[in-house]
């Protein structure tokens, strides 16, 4: 474990900075670099096992970030490993043709997930969410897509609109304004969207009043996942679910956070709500990229027979469905989930005393094994209630001095703390004595 007197990234440091000369600002994912909080520059890692990560400097961190989600059973996962080895060496990499271990895996998805009838693999989160919208579309024979302020749902043109608005520019709380999330993203994909207030049934009822007729679903992380955890408000995810069936909307759940995380069947076995699609990545794959969305049988036929576009060189390929049909595998172990939620429980109650004792007051918020705090007196429930929180300095002064301490966490509180199925109570005490000497250290920081 790292300790503040002999931490040191001065290699990491200079390694940042070769990359800088071959990858464009370092980095392949815009979460990675300064510009996300790693100031001055990322730690590079040299290896991962279980729920522990070294960097090339040598310090050893215990792992919360767990590569933003997908990393469930932890870093090389012996059963992950061997399953993926396995059909690598006994079946090959990938075919472009069907071969039998993607229908036991695909089985294995519709066995899990209350809302999958059928279901098709796809390679990320922002590509299977973009598959659901063209099958609600498609089915429907409406256009435009319901999507809440706050919520991401991957980088595509399409979606990639009010994750985090700036407010001068979002209009007002209850009819928000799409506003796209980043430069070159054409106007015209707005006009394909509405934009809501997460946990406001009422704002989803005069909407659907107005422009049901034009609607061809509504897109909801079922758990707010990207901007900080913010749950769903009691009976909202059973509002949503009565207003799109009384429409003619599809409901459409992006899982790729919550899916197996929250429950072996998701959020939405969690809560009780069944959606028409899901969408599924991160947990599924324990660290290889593969997605999947299922749903409704009625809704998933429409890309049968090809004439609703659904394609991809590399969907299911062998690497990646082995990989989740392992990582289902370990998630149906008898008292996994009760293990990884009593962990999550630990941790949580820990870092809630920590702050008591300091005269800090936050909200710590999530569902199980994913969470985060805000330094707030009062719950958060929107968008707009956390923007004035997000990418707060406190927070960022904190998880330097977590980093120092060898507690791995991304420095912005727009992302999550994970908790895995390979930590356990020694790695949580040990955790927790480091943020309590984080937030001593921290000290004044965190109280102005």
């Amino acid at each position: 474990m790292a300790t503040a007197a002999t931490y040191s990234t001065s290699r990491s440091e200079a390694a940042y900075e070769a990359a800088q000369e071959v990858i464009s600002g370092g980095v392949n994912s815009g979460a990675r670099g300064p510009q996300a909080g790693w100031i001055p520059g990322p730690p590079v890692v040299a290896r991962g096992e279980g729920a522990l990560v070294w960097d090339v400097d040598g310090n050893r961190y215990v792992d919360y970030l767990l590569a933003l989600g997908p990393m469930i059973h932890g870093h090389r996962h012996p059963q992950m490993t061997a399953a993926v080895r396995d059909a690598i060496e006994s079946i090959g990499t990938m075919f472009a043709l069907p071969y039998e271990l993607e229908a036991q895996a695909a089985r294995a998805i519709v066995e899990a997930v209350p809302s999958v009838e059928l279901v098709r693999f796809g390679n990320s989160g922002t590509e299977v969410v973009l598959h659901a919208c063209r099958i609600a579309r498609a089915a429907t024979g409406k256009d435009v897509i319901v999507r809440f302020e706050g919520q991401y749902h991957g980088w595509a043109d399409q979606l990639e609109w009010s994750h985090h608005p700036p407010l001068a520019a979002a209009g007002l709380a209850r009819s928000p304004r799409a506003v796209p999330g980043s430069p070159g993203i054409p106007e015209a994909f707005g006009k394909t969207l509405a934009v809501l207030p997460w946990n406001d049934v009422d704002a989803v009822e005069r909407l659907v009043k107005r422009r049901g007729h034009e609607i061809a679903a509504i897109l909801t992380e079922p758990i707010m996942g990207n901007t900080g955890v913010i749950p769903p408000a009691r009976g909202y995810l059973e509002a949503l679910r009565e207003i799109t069936r009384a429409n003619d909307i599809v409901l459409i759940f992006d899982e790729v956070i919550s899916g197996f995380r929250v429950a072996y069947g998701g959020a939405q076995a969690y809560y009780g709500v069944t959606p028409d699609l899901t969408t599924m990545a991160k947990a599924l794959g324990g660290g290889f990229p593969v997605a999947a969305v299922g749903g409704r049988r009625d809704l998933m036929e429409v890309v049968a027979d090809g004439e609703v576009l659904h394609a991809g060189t590399y969907n299911a390929n062998t690497v990646a469905v082995a990989a989740a049909a392992a990582s289902l595998e370990v998630l149906r172990q008898p008292g996994i989930y009760e293990r990884l939620f009593a962990t999550a429980e630990r941790l949580t109650a820990g870092i809630g005393d920590v702050f008591e004792r300091a005269g800090v007051p936050v909200e710590v918020q999530g569902v199980g094994p994913m969470f985060q705090f805000w330094f707030s007196k009062t719950p958060i429930a929107d968008y707009r209630a956390a923007a004035p929180h997000l990418n707060s300095p406190k927070y960022a002064a904190l998880a330097r001095e977590l980093h120092r301490r060898g507690v791995l966490v991304h420095p912005s509180n727009i992302e999550l703390w994970f908790v895995s199925t390979v930590h356990n109570d020694a790695l949580v005490d040990e955790t927790l004595a480091a943020f309590e000497d984080a937030v001593r250290a921290a000290g004044a920081a965190l109280r102005d």
